[in-house]
């Protein structure tokens, strides 16, 4: 296998990072279009709104085990899915470098590197990587992540990077084991 698509392996989930990306799911379903959804519409249709919060959840578990366990398709179309319903807009999808801390930042870096973008700058890819842009450019001078000839960093070497490290650690032990 060549280019990007050789970096995207599948990764072994612990139960609890199962159990936060499930959490984080709902939260954002909830927060981003269910209760909008129940402000403009919820008084004439009291009824519905628990359908939707029960499908939205039952959603949120279909999401987690296709980011989490399914093949690198079933993750990456799963990925591109979560980020056009949790953020729509005509912009490339540019989350801040704390999105990459939340659970859904930290499956989607591990399963797809970027979902908006296959070569990223160096700040991001520090942001997925939970390190500084310094240890970026070491990672870089060792061959431990891949350049793009044009500049930045393969995406999909970073998901390369994360998925060959215990996801079941802390995010500051986990950086401590990225960075070498």
């Amino acid at each position: 296998m060549t280019g990007p698509c050789k970096y995207l392996l599948a990764v072994r989930v612990s139960v609890q990072d199962h159990r936060a990306l499930v959490a984080d799911l709902r939260q954002l379903l909830r927060v981003r279009l269910i209760d909008p959804l129940d402000i403009v519409a919820g008084e004439a249709v009291p009824d519905a709104f628990a359908t939707i919060a029960s499908a939205a959840d039952v959603q949120a578990e279909v999401w987690a085990v296709q980011l989490l366990d399914g093949g690198s398709v079933i993750a990456r179309h799963a990925a591109a899915r979560i980020v056009a319903v949790l953020y729509p807009g005509d912009d490339v999808f540019d989350p801040a470098a704390s999105w990459w801390e939340t659970p859904l930042g930290r499956a989607i870096a591990t399963r797809v590197g970027h979902p908006g973008a296959e070569v990223v700058s160096t700040a991001t890819a520090a942001a997925m990587l939970g390190i500084s842009r310094q240890g970026v450019a070491d990672l870089l001078r060792r061959g431990k992540l891949s350049a793009h000839p044009d500049g930045g960093v393969v995406s999909a070497s970073v998901a390369h990077r994360l998925s060959t490290f215990d996801q079941q650690r802390s995010p500051r032990a986990r950086t401590d084991r990225v960075h070498r």
